[in-house]
């Protein structure tokens, strides 16, 4: 999670990702249940504010993403109409999402790792 601070008040990104290739940042906003219309303006807000608070000149707009359990076409095409930021609605079948992520420790562990690794660099680096 990602937090923002708009206003005075936090807001909380499921996840923020930022795209090498295309140069630019993805909101992607996790919904374990089927999609309401609602989901389509907070998603907008959350692109639109990362724009404003994080886009550099050099980057491309923010892309918005939201993964949702099911969706009806209808609603989601009524929900975008008159949008034009870069946002999409995907589904996942079958999935529990907390499942398919690694878990707190095993981020950790990798953390770890990587600290171990930049250290030996470091070291590597110093001798030369």
């Amino acid at each position: 999670q990602k937090e923002i601070f708009v206003c005075g008040r936090t807001r909380q990104l499921d996840l923020l990702f930022y795209h090498i290739r295309l140069r630019c940042y993805i909101v992607c906003e996790l919904k374990a249940r089927p999609f309401e219309p609602e989901f389509a303006g907070k998603l907008n807000y959350y692109v639109n504010a990362v724009d404003e608070l994080m886009k550099s000149d050099d980057d491309n707009p923010t892309i918005g993403l939201l993964v949702c359990s099911d969706m009806n076409k209808i609603d989601v095409q009524w929900s975008f109409r008159g949008i034009s930021t870069p946002m999409g609605v995907a589904t996942y079948n079958n999935i529990k999402i907390k499942d398919a992520l690694p878990s707190q420790e095993q981020l950790a562990e990798r953390v770890r790792l990587l600290q171990k690794e930049l250290k030996e660099t470091k070291r590597l680096m110093n001798k030369v």
